[in-house]
């Protein structure tokens, strides 16, 4: 199911849900971002375009895919490894988005729109009732998402691509919880 969320953040630039013919694209920016460890493969990035596009989001400027944010909704706080290997259709609330990568496309860095996306991602976490919206980063990055509002929760027990990684966690203040949502 795609669903179609369109922001438009200026007249050439829009956030949008992800579409099926995106994929290639979406590929091409994991790979140029990621090192063959930490990369998803073409056909894990499929499946997820497939089951959770509701919390999928791409940014596109001048009518070309410059970036994209994603991730399941699941019930554990943090990321967990299998997150990367396989991935299920999101629950309608509750949990937090666990975002499995966010990538901008090199052309298209410091532009602000990687801090777009994560804006994005947690509107919709808000409008879904979720817990809130947690990823893992490299140490260098620690300092990007806590200016977009995630706590530092110190070294994840995760080792994709081994690698060492740091949880961070942004809370939603508005979040019901599970049994509150209406």
């Amino acid at each position: 199911m795609y669903n179609s969320m369109k922001i438009e953040v200026n007249e050439n630039t829009f956030i949008r849900n992800v579409l099926p013919s995106d994929w290639e694209d979406i590929v091409r920016i994991e790979e140029e971002n990621f090192s063959p460890e930490e990369a998803a493969s073409p056909a894990a990035l499929r499946q997820r375009l497939s089951l959770i596009a509701d919390t999928f989001l791409v940014v596109e400027v001048e009518n070309q895919l410059a970036g994209y944010v994603v991730g399941p909704a699941v019930a554990n706080r943090h990321l967990t490894d299998d997150l990367f290997e396989q991935v299920v259709r999101n629950p309608p609330t509750g949990g937090y988005i666990a975002i499995q990568s966010l990538s901008i496309s090199p052309a298209y860095k410091g532009q602000g729109l990687g801090t777009l996306l994560l804006a994005a991602l947690k509107e919709i976490a808000k409008e879904q009732n979720r817990a809130g919206v947690s990823l893992t980063c490299h140490d260098y990055l620690i300092s990007y998402y806590e200016m977009n509002g995630f706590n530092d929760e110190g070294e994840s027990d995760s080792s994709h691509g081994g690698a060492t990684w740091y949880d961070m966690v942004w809370e939603n203040s508005d979040y019901k919880g599970a049994d509150d949502a209406d």
